[in-house]
């Protein structure tokens, strides 16, 4: 491995962080707080350390897989540890484990959280609330991408492999054919959606700091709210609710697609296998829970059944880990359409998390392949999706990914247990985690968080979102020692 050109890169990333933690610094000035101090003294840092390491660009500056996958890796590491500073130096989340937590839990777009127990949200000063929620909206797109829109200091095919190690998804492919040029139309597509959200939400009555954090949370699919009780503490304010559970649909469908409505090519969109699967898991999710609750009669009116069933189904699909009610009550079987809703997720290319609909439609196609084969052994079927034919090596990849995920899952959910918390709890605290999600039942409802763990299982399930928000290879790869082989 050129470990010289890891570090190059790892350079620009202190760099850009130093940059990020000014944002902050100007919401502590505005609302006359002195935790600017804790801003300032890490993004100095970030900036010294990092323009030294970019002096030092390597001769070769060509990057293979290997290298692409561990700069991916070590990058999110490092602006996890990076983004838990000001918390825990300024002493408002004192421990450093569940700062860390929390900054994972920001920059993965999970939206789990350990505050609420030991300390209210609202306890927080009003920049910490503000870099939470930014954390949410830098890691949605991607600190990576961000780099390669914007300064591009690696040739070749380096950038390509560093974006298909940080993007979600089966595969990765460009919108235009120079991959900068992909990666600052992406970041486009991206602020303007959540500029409208935030125009939006404002005009309609929403305070310009919570407007501007809920958008940051809802673009980045990440959930984290600058309040205890998050969106529920909205309730009656529906169109606002309404407003969020459109793009947390939007946010969650493949950015590629709105490149094809910008360039107008409106027909290939409803030949988009994935975007039809999209919808029509969403609204037979929504269909049977609404339908679930109206047998139950768990609500007072036919506008707060589907009202809340299409939010948090949104809210799951999306893998936001917003509330508008608190879904644990709900009977068992909508709490189950809700867990394998939550596992499937998103559309690949979007900032949600999950397993991903492609994949979801490559596995339920490989199953029924496989059925036909055995059927009629002599017959040779091709496997495809939006009329073009799936490689086998994106089929194997994608089985390869489904053993992985039951392997990682499986052992973490066992670690927890360790902990002595109910099953629910664990199950659904790992699936949680892993698919970027946030809350999960029982104790680690909507209204409860993960405070109670043990360090142990916090790291474990900081492992969780950091696999999770990665596609779980690249960062198994930091565990192979050939990977660190220097050449």
């Amino acid at each position: 491995m050129k470990k010289s050109l890891v570090s190059y890169v790892l350079g620009w990333v202190l760099v850009v962080l130093g940059a990020m933690l000014i944002p902050p610094m100007v919401i502590a000035l505005i609302y006359r707080e002195t935790d600017y101090i804790y801003f300032g003294l890490v993004a100095v840092s970030c900036l010294l350390f990092g323009l030294i390491a970019t002096r030092f660009k390597p001769k070769n500056a060509q990057m293979n897989a290997r290298e692409g996958f561990i700069a991916c890796s070590l990058t999110w590491i490092l602006m996890s540890v990076i983004g838990c500073m000001p918390f825990w130096i300024s002493g408002q989340i004192p421990r450093f484990i569940d700062a860390l937590f929390e900054s994972v839990s920001g920059f993965t777009t999970t939206g789990a959280t350990i505050m609420g127990t030991d300390r209210q949200i609202e306890d927080l000063s009003k920049c910490m609330l503000f870099w939470r929620s930014f954390t949410n909206w830098a890691g949605g797109m991607g600190i990576l991408v961000f780099l390669l829109a914007v300064i591009t200091p690696l040739s070749g095919q380096s950038n390509m492999y560093l974006m298909k190690a940080e993007s979600p998804g089966p595969v990765v492919s460009k919108l235009i054919p120079k991959l900068r040029g992909t990666a600052s139309l992406l970041y486009i597509i991206y602020a303007v959606l959540t500029a409208i959200e935030f125009l939006i939400l404002l005009i309609s009555g929403m305070n310009w700091f919570e407007a501007l954090t809920v958008s940051f949370s809802t673009a980045g699919t990440g959930g984290l709210s600058v309040r205890n009780e998050g969106i529920m503490a909205y309730d009656g304010h529906y169109f606002w609710q309404a407003v969020i559970t459109a793009f947390m649909f939007i946010f969650a469908v493949n950015f590629s697609i709105y490149y094809l409505i910008i360039i107008k090519k409106f027909k290939q969109i409803t030949k988009i296998e994935e975007l039809r699967w999209y919808f029509g898991i969403y609204f037979i999710a929504v269909l049977a829970i609404g339908i679930d609750l109206m047998i139950e009669g768990n609500m007072n009116s036919q506008l707060d059944i589907w009202h809340h069933t299409a939010f948090q189904v949104g809210t799951f699909i999306s893998s936001t880990g917003f509330a508008t009610y608190d879904f644990d009550t709900w009977p068992e079987f909508s709490k189950m359409i809700l867990l394998v809703v939550a596992f499937i997720g998103a559309c690949a290319g979007s900032t949600g998390g999950g397993f991903k609909v492609s994949r979801i439609i490559i596995l339920v196609k490989s199953a029924i392949k496989e059925f036909g084969t055995t059927l009629h052994p002599n017959s040779v079927k091709t496997m495809k999706i939006d009329g073009k034919a799936v490689k086998p090596e994106t089929i194997r990849s994608v089985h390869s990914y489904l053993s992985i995920f039951i392997f990682i899952y499986l052992i973490s959910v066992l670690i927890i247990s360790v902990d002595g918390f109910d099953f629910e709890t664990n199950f659904t605290a790992v699936l949680a985690t892993i698919n970027n999600m946030g809350p999960g039942l029982n104790l680690v409802g909507p209204t409860k968080n993960f405070y109670d763990y043990s360090i142990v299982s916090k790291l474990v399930l900081i492992f969780d979102m950091l696999a999770g928000r990665l596609e779980l290879l690249p960062i198994l790869f930091l565990f192979d020692k050939s990977c660190w082989k220097s050449k």
